[in-house]
């Protein structure tokens, strides 16, 4: 796996979002962002247990599913959006209005995300943190360039930043030169930022055009989580190359759940530990990978940190369970014999 740089090691003069307790945080560590997604992983690995191998003949061991023997990988997205929404006509909880020209902004709604950056990310960097779990962080690089201060600590506590558009716009609708120039920004924006180059890219609900994977594969991405088809990743091949799916989740999202169904914390917490029950289970005969999704200003409420915080104790208490950055698992995958190869869905 290529070493992550981080350039960046001194935030922002703009610091008022970052409590004390972080601020002495990044005063001390002296460890690049790949250093401690390397150790992240390497110590999740190190504590699995290598399970027996099933009884079939014909099929791969159980310890062949993962490194060092693990049984079920859990992978946790984190979407920094805050601050790359539209001035208007972003989705949020207010009722719809159709503002006139001479209103520039919807105000309430700017307050809405803000959440995200102020309250959402900081509580959840410190819950991740608390369980010794590591994440794939989404950026929007308008969000990133607006608070830099967030996304260098993101990177600098060992999660990933990962590409997702320089701001909120449907790539489908883009020519393949317009879509080629807008990837191009989201991975720049990002790098620019946190000294990370991202390797994988997520686009706006999912909704990719016929050129995207082409285009990612050219641009030397190396995954894309625009997919929700199966329980565990896979390649496909795009311009005569592999190329990785890390599957998304829309049932274990907090943004269709949270906030489109008006689940309740405790909802939301049943549904993911069901999740993870099954998964578990089949993991003992077949690879599998459990995709859970957190919102910056959603998953990031004191309420959903307190269901977050739950589940993250509820699937540790089960052995070999082992938490993994998608950057992780990609490089993983592409090296296993075993991987599931697929052709694109049409």
């Amino acid at each position: 796996m290529p070493v992550q740089e981080n350039h960046a090691t001194n935030p922002s003069d703009d610091k008022a979002t970052i409590i004390p307790a972080r601020r002495s945080f990044l005063a001390q560590a002296g460890l690049s962002a790949g250093a401690l997604a390397v150790g992240a992983v390497m110590s999740s690995h190190a504590s699995a247990q290598t399970v027996a191998p099933s009884t079939k003949s014909d099929a791969p061991s159980k310890g062949d599913f993962w490194l060092n023997g693990a049984r079920l990988v859990i992978s946790i997205s984190m979407q920094f959006e805050a601050g790359g929404q539209p001035a208007k006509g972003a989705d949020n909880p207010f009722p719809k209005v159709d503002f006139p020209p001479s209103v520039p902004a919807d105000l309430a709604a700017e307050t809405w995300f803000a959440y995200g950056y102020r309250e959402g990310i900081p509580r959840m960097l410190d819950l991740w943190d608390k369980h010794g779990v590591k994440v794939s962080c989404h950026m929007i690089g308008e969000a990133a360039k607006r608070h830099p201060e967030i996304a260098r600590e993101i990177v600098a506590r060992g999660h990933e930043a990962s590409g997702h558009g320089p701001r909120w716009s449907s790539e489908y609708a883009m020519t393949r030169a317009q879509e080629r120039e807008f990837l191009i920004q989201a991975r720049s924006m990002v790098e620019e930022v946190t000294g990370q180059r991202p390797i994988g890219y997520n686009c706006n609900w999912l909704r990719r055009g016929p050129n995207t994977l082409l285009l990612l594969q050219e641009l030397g991405y190396v995954y894309h989580i625009d997919d929700v088809s199966r329980d565990e990743p896979f390649i496909e091949k795009v311009n005569g190359k592999d190329f990785v799916v890390v599957p998304y989740t829309l049932r274990n999202n907090d943004i269709l759940l949270v906030e489109g169904r008006n689940y309740s914390p405790d909802k939301f917490l049943g549904q993911i530990k069901l999740d993870f029950d099954q998964l578990y289970e089949e993991a003992g005969s077949r690879r599998r990978m459990m995709s859970i999704s957190a919102h910056d200003r959603i998953s990031g409420s004191p309420q959903m940190a307190r269901a977050w915080d739950e589940f993250l104790r509820y699937a540790k208490s089960h052995p070999d369970v082992v938490f993994m950055r998608k950057d992780d698992i990609a490089h993983y995958v592409l090296q296993s014999p075993i991987t599931l190869r697929e052709s694109e869905t049409i």
